[in-house]
C-alpha cells in the first residue's frame, strides 16, 4: 500500500496542544535513513541498556550526534562518548539534522536545532513503557520521533501517567512532532507485532531527536 501511494504528500494530525503526527513525512528519505542506521550501528553498536532497577530494556538502542542518551544502574543521562567503546558518539548525518529541522518547522517548531538523536531498534514482542522525555537540559525545544520499518502503534496521554491515552497507527515514514504544553506527556509504544518490512525486515527503527544539552 505504501507504494502505491508514494507519490502522496504528507499531511499533519494534530494530537493535543503542540503535537501532531505528519504522515508520511519522512518516505521519501526513508531508504537514505534506513541505509544511514546501518552505518551509525556498525560505529556505535545496538545494545539493550540497563535500567536503573537492573532490567535490560527490551529496545536495542544506539546514538547519534553531540550527546547520546544512555542509561545504567545509576540512572539516565546523556554523554558525549559511547560508554561501551569509549568513543565519541557518530555524527548526526545530515540527512538527520535536515529532515528534524523540517519536521520541527512543519509541526510549528521554528529554529530546532538537536543535538542528540536516539535510534531505537524494536524487535517482535518489544514494547516502550509510558514515559516522560524529561533528561534533557530543557524543555523549550520539541521531540521528533520518526518511524521506520514495520508499523507499531503509538501512545500519547498526559501529563499523568493515569491520564487516557489516545493510540496511533504509526507506518513507515510517518513522524511524531510533540514539544510545548505537550513536552512533557506521557508516551510509548505498544508491543510489536510480528511482521516483515521490505527493506526493514523484521525490524521497526525509530528516530527521535532531541535538543539534550545546555545552550553555550
Amino acid at each position: 500500500m505504501l507504494d502505491l501511494f508514494a507519490e502522496e504528500p504528507a499531511w499533519r494530525e494534530p494530537l493535543a496542544d503542540g503535537a501532531a503526527i505528519l504522515w508520511r513525512f519522512a518516505i521519501r528519505d526513508a531508504s537514505a535513513l534506513l541505509a544511514a542506521i546501518e552505518t551509525l550501528s556498525a560505529q556505535a553498536p545496538f545494545r539493550h541498556m540497563v535500567t536503573p532497577g537492573g532490567y535490560s530494556m527490551a529496545v536495542a538502542m544506539t546514538n547519534c550526534g553531540a550527546s547520546g542518551w544512555v542509561s545504567s544502574r545509576s540512572g539516565y543521562c546523556y554523554t558525549a562518548c559511547d560508554p561501551l567503546t569509549g568513543a565519541p558518539w557518530p555524527k548526526m548525518p545530515p540527512l538527520f539534522l535536515t529532515l528534524a529541522v523540517a519536521a520541527a518547522r512543519a509541526a510549528g517548531y521554528e529554529n530546532f536545532h538537536p543535538d542528540a538523536c536516539l535510534i531505537n531498534r524494536y524487535s517482535p514482542g518489544a514494547k516502550l513503557s509510558l514515559h516522560q522525555d524529561k533528561d534533557e537540559y530543557h524543555f523549550d525545544a520539541p521531540i521528533v520521533s520518526v518511524s521506520l520499518g514495520l508499523p507499531a502503534i503509538f501512545q500519547f496521554g498526559g501529563l499523568r501517567r493515569a491520564d487516557p491515552l489516545s493510540r496511533h497507527y504509526l507506518d513507515h515514514g510517518d513522524v511524531a512532532v510533540w514539544g510545548g504544553s505537550s513536552r512533557l506527556f506521557y508516551h510509548g509504544i505498544a508491543p510489536l507485532k510480528n511482521g516483515h518490512h521490505p527493506e526493514a525486515g523484521a525490524w521497526r527503527y525509530n528516530l527521535t531527536f532531541r535538543r539534550a544539552a545546555k545552550e553555550e
